[in-house]
């Protein structure tokens, strides 16, 4: 899908973000903010949708997350009114040495983060009223490039149906700053971590590998499609709910 109206895309995202707040009743967004371009355009389109008084992003930092990034996220926050509040997860991650059988490795310890991440955002939403606003964008759902009950949890998703070039085209026209557009993409999740690095391909690869892909059946063309279709199937049970009998 090719976005031909900036504008008029980041409008109809508004007013999905309008409608879905205002039928749930809940009195409040929340949205974890981490200095990236997905949740800077997520936390954006919200705050123009329902008033920045009413969206509360958090920034859940670790150890290993960049001072600016922090620098970024109350950048964006003060610049859109949003609500911010910090609260770091490194001790809540180190709790996790304690228990039985406790292994580290890069993937389990990425893994452990995110959904500790999420679990923070869906508490406080339940304190305080409010909905969790996902930050997930279609090329990295479509790859499986996120992590079951982590980043991929939400009760509304407002990028889901964009690819990450169209988000960077969606971010620069709602405002958000240039130090977040231009910013590598990273999870975060160790130290020198980026996207494009444990993908394998860049952005622009993948979403003209995946257009191509869906435009025509998803039978690849070429090496770039067939390494990238792989990792679609390789992930399908992430899209997918848990296999079961039940019949209603």
């Amino acid at each position: 899908m090719e976005i031909l109206c900036e504008g008029c895309e980041c409008e109809k995202i508004e007013q999905m973000i309008r409608h879905t707040f205002w039928s749930s009743g809940r009195k409040r967004i929340v949205i974890g903010i981490s200095g990236g371009i997905d949740s800077a355009l997520a936390g954006v389109l919200s705050s123009k949708a329902i008033g920045g008084e009413n969206v509360y992003g958090y920034f859940l930092p670790s150890d290993v997350t960049p001072e600016k990034d922090k620098e970024d996220v109350e950048d964006l926050c003060n610049k859109f009114g949003i609500n911010l509040a910090i609260v770091p997860i490194s001790s809540i991650l180190r709790s996790f040495e304690t228990i039985s059988g406790y292994t580290e490795t890069k993937y389990l310890k990425g893994n452990l983060m995110v959904r500790i991440r999420m679990t923070l955002l869906y508490y406080y939403a339940n304190l305080n009223d409010g909905l969790v606003c996902g930050t997930s964008n279609k090329t990295e759902y479509i790859l499986g490039y996120c992590t079951k009950h982590g980043d991929e949890a939400a009760d509304i998703q407002p990028l889901l149906h964009l690819y990450k070039t169209d988000v960077r085209r969606l971010a620069k026209e709602a405002g958000v700053p240039e130090t977040i557009l231009n910013k590598e993409p990273s999870a975060g999740l160790y130290t020198g971590q980026t996207d494009e690095d444990e993908i394998g391909f860049s952005y622009e690869e993948i979403d003209a590998a995946l257009r191509s892909l869906e435009e025509n059946g998803w039978r690849a063309a070429g090496k770039t499609e067939e390494d990238i279709l792989e990792k679609v199937k390789n992930t399908a049970h992430k899209r997918n709910g848990p296999p079961n009998l039940l019949k209603f």
